[in-house]
């Protein structure tokens, strides 16, 4: 799977550049929130990418930041909710609206959004609340209080079925900030979620 490109902008439009990595060119679709950060043509750019392969087609996504791609990816991720439709929803509304309108359950937002109807608004805010709390944004004036690697081993956790608030427990507890190995604070927070879930398991068989 292709994780990345970083090349010349060969072309560029609202929902697809065209970048040259040596001497192959990689069409890749986008969102405008990454055209707009863009630069010039011809120039250096990054992209981070998510391959989707179908039957029939094996198509690159692009984005600027990981906070975008792995908002797509979970977006995807919600029943009845394509790539191209993840697209429109990240075109039409900023990570800072999209996320707090999922969160907070703001149907009337969602609907706005081209391709969005309330079916499907639904569907996103009951499969996606808990999730995207790992792509949250901080709110203006207040700094982020949650690193890369926290993001990152939170969403691989929260994918693995554990509820967010479980998951920050946990990453607190496994001294996250002695270490920038991923694996190893996964696999102690893991460790701190199973001995979590085992003294859970006790205590109701007790209570029966």
């Amino acid at each position: 799977m292709i994780g990345s490109l970083r090349g010349k902008l060969i072309e560029k439009r609202p929902n697809v550049v065209l970048i040259d990595v040596a001497g192959v060119g990689y069409e890749v679709i986008i969102p405008l929130s990454t055209f707009s950060s863009l630069g010039a043509l011809h120039s250096e750019s990054t992209l981070l990418i998510h391959t989707h392969v179908r039957e029939d087609q094996l198509a690159l996504y692009g984005f600027s930041t990981s906070r975008e791609k792995q908002c797509f990816e979970l977006l995807i991720s919600a029943s009845g909710v394509g790539p191209s439709l993840a697209l429109k929803i990240l075109s039409g509304m900023s990570l800072e609206e999209l996320i707090p309108a999922v969160r907070k359950g703001d149907l009337a937002q969602l609907v706005r959004i081209p391709g969005v109807g309330r079916k499907t608004a639904e569907r996103i805010v009951v499969e996606l609340r808990d999730k995207l709390a790992v792509v949250d944004v901080p709110q203006a004036g207040k700094p982020a209080t949650r690193s890369q690697l926290e993001s990152d081993v939170a969403s691989a956790l929260v994918n693995l079925g554990y509820d967010m608030r479980s998951v920050e427990s946990a990453i607190e507890k496994a001294g996250i900030k002695s270490t920038t190995d991923f694996e190893e604070v996964l696999r102690a927070a893991l460790q701190i979620l199973g001995r979590t879930s085992m003294k859970k398991a006790v205590r109701a068989g007790r209570e029966e």
